[in-house]
C-alpha cells in the first residue's frame, strides 16, 4: 500500500518571480504532484493561504509523509501550525523539506538549531542513494545527476549524528563514509 502524501507550498514565489512563474504556471506544488503520480503515488496539495495554512489536524492525522517547499513565507506560518506538523512527525509522519525549507518553523523546531546552511549557484550535484533498501529510496537510481543550480552545503547547522566518520571520494568513484571512523585528538 503506498503512504499518503500531502505536498505543502507556500505558493509565493510562482506569483512574483517572473522565471518562477514561467516554469510553474500551476505552482511548484503542482509539478511536484504530477512527479509523484508519475510514480503511482497520489498525493493532494496544502497551501499557505488555505484554511488552517492547508494543514488542518484531519488532514495531518491522514498523512504519512509531508513534502514541505519553502522559500520566503517562513514567517508567515503560524507557530500552532508549525507545532502540528512538529509532532506530528515526532509521531512517525514522514517529513521531506524542499528548497529553502531547512528554514521552516517544523524544520526548526525538530532540528532544535538554527537550521543555517552555505548557498551557492551553478554547479553539478551528484546525490547518491545510499541506503537503497528504505521505503523512501523505492525505485530510484543509485546515482542521481542534477544539472546546474542552487545548491547547499556544509556548515549545515543541524544535530551531530551520532557517530561521525569523514566522507571520502575518489575520482569516478562515489562519495561515501569512510571506514574507519576519525581518529581521537
Amino acid at each position: 500500500m503506498r503512504p499518503s502524501v500531502t505536498v505543502w507550498n507556500e505558493n509565493r514565489v510562482e506569483h512574483t518571480v517572473a522565471a518562477a512563474a514561467e516554469h510553474y504556471p500551476d505552482g511548484i506544488h503542482a509539478v511536484v504532484l504530477d512527479a509523484l503520480a508519475e510514480h503511482g503515488l497520489p498525493a493532494e496539495a496544502a497551501l499557505l493561504d488555505d484554511p488552517e495554512q492547508g494543514l488542518p489536524a484531519h488532514r495531518l492525522d491522514r498523512t504519512e509523509v509531508l513534502v514541505w517547499w519553502g522559500h520566503e513565507a517562513h514567517d508567515e506560518v503560524d507557530d500552532a501550525v508549525a507545532e502540528r506538523v512538529a509532532a506530528r512527525v515526532r509521531g512517525g509522519m514522514g517529513l521531506v523539506v524542499l528548497h529553502s525549507g531547512h528554514l521552516s518553523k517544523p524544520f526548526l523546531r525538530l532540528q532544535g538549531t538554527s537550521g543555517e546552511l552555505r548557498w551557492r549557484h551553478g554547479e553539478v550535484e551528484r546525490l547518491w542513494v545510499v541506503e537503497p533498501s528504505h521505503p523512501i529510496a523505492e525505485g530510484l537510481p543509485e546515482l542521481i545527476t542534477l544539472d546546474p543550480e542552487e545548491m547547499y552545503g556544509e556548515r549545515f547547522d543541524v544535530p551531530a549524528p551520532p557517530s561521525r566518520h569523514p566522507a571520502t571520494r575518489r575520482e569516478r568513484s562515489a562519495v561515501g563514509r569512510s571506514s574507519q571512523p576519525p581518529a581521537s585528538r
